[in-house]
């Protein structure tokens, strides 16, 4: 089986007896492993030696949160004890660089583990306590490189999403408290857009990348200082972008996701600072579900099959009602047809289609 277009080991083989005692020793020395350092932490045992078992321990199992909560114990007390000249192991400078090189080893094996993803935050944060601000912004703008790598490898890893989101944001903070000559934070925002745009043409089924996409436009258009022109002109290319999508693959639910976002953005009930376009008029609003509307309805003509289109369109109505009491764009029996569709090609979410028969009063 595959997830996110990466693939997993696929079935299980039968097991000599041979193996299946090989296993239970295993488990037997991770138990002893697990036990023993356990111990040495209840005693308060923080030593490079005890550090070194731990590595092991999380070698084995990254998914062990508790143990990784023992490993921050341990180098908080080793950092306490360091010296900016102590050149040993036990200097901050080298434990620091050390559980770096170790988390992305990690990550590489296990891109999913929270622990990790949580361990290198800290780890990053305690850098610019231990090591200074400037130190601590170089490490941050190097996760930006680590982040693309580990995207390269699954382009769908909401865990890296996140992360990137987080490295961008400690990277506006230090450009704004430093004097470093670094990328100024409206050409990060610049840069992560277009990140976005590389990754959704390199792959349109990316809800991460459309999601990211959606979070960075309100901090683009702010640090862009858009008047009203450039907001609309902004909003037409999405549309352009979004359209282009689901003329090329309508079955995507992420690309329906983005499209609704955008619609939502044109409602009077959007909060200010979440509108692309913020001077809108109800009758502009009109043409914009309007414009949607007949295009998606065009779409039904070659994929009727397509639950998506007809929940995008019953969307649009709801949205053009809240405008336009009346229209004739749409009727009411037309809004019952597509309802009637989304209970034919999705009959298990039949209470669901019902509750946004009531909503709509249809």
């Amino acid at each position: 089986m595959a997830s996110h277009g990466v693939s997993r080991s696929s079935g299980t083989a039968v097991r000599t007896e041979e193996a299946r005692q090989k296993e239970l020793q295993q488990i037997a020395a991770y138990k002893d492993l697990t036990n023993v350092v356990n111990k040495k932490i209840a005693e308060k045992e923080y030593t490079l030696d005890v550090l070194g078992l731990v590595t092991k321990l999380l070698n084995e199992n990254p998914e062990y949160y508790t143990i990784w909560n023992h490993r921050r114990r341990i180098l908080s007390a080793l950092f306490a004890g360091s010296t900016a000249e102590n050149d040993s192991n036990g200097s901050a400078e080298q434990l620091i660089q050390d559980d770096i090189l170790l988390t992305f080893a990690l990550l590489r094996k296990f891109p999913k583990c929270y622990w990790i993803w949580n361990h290198r935050d800290w780890l990053l944060n305690k850098a610019e306590s231990e090591l200074g601000a400037d130190t601590g912004r170089q490490l941050w703008a190097g996760e930006l490189q680590i982040v693309s790598k580990m995207l390269h490898v699954d382009s769908r890893n909401f865990h890296a999403w996140s992360y990137r989101r987080f490295v961008v944001q400690q990277l506006k903070r230090l450009a704004s408290t430093t004097h470093a000559q670094t990328m100024s934070t409206k050409t990060l925002t610049e840069s992560e857009f277009d990140y976005t745009t590389k990754m959704i043409k390199t792959n349109l089924s990316n809800f991460s990348a459309w999601h990211n996409r959606s979070k960075l436009i309100p901090l683009l258009l702010d640090e862009r200082n858009a008047d009203s022109t450039a907001r609309r002109t902004l909003l037409a290319s999405e549309l352009d972008l979004i359209c282009e999508a689901i003329n090329t693959d309508p079955f995507d639910q992420s690309i329906w996701f983005y499209h609704q976002y955008l619609m939502s953005t044109l409602s009077p009930n959007c909060p200010p600072s979440d509108q692309i376009v913020q001077d809108l008029s109800n009758s502009e609003r009109q043409k914009y579900y309007e414009h949607e509307m007949e295009y998606i309805r065009e779409i039904l003509d070659d994929e009727a099959d397509c639950k998506w289109i007809y929940e995008a369109l019953l969307f649009l109505a709801r949205a053009y009602l809240e405008v336009e009491a009346g229209t004739k764009l749409f009727t009411t029996k037309d809004m019952r047809a597509w309802l009637d569709e989304l209970n034919r090609l999705d009959p298990l979410r039949r209470g669901r289609w019902r509750d946004l028969a009531d909503r709509l009063n249809i």
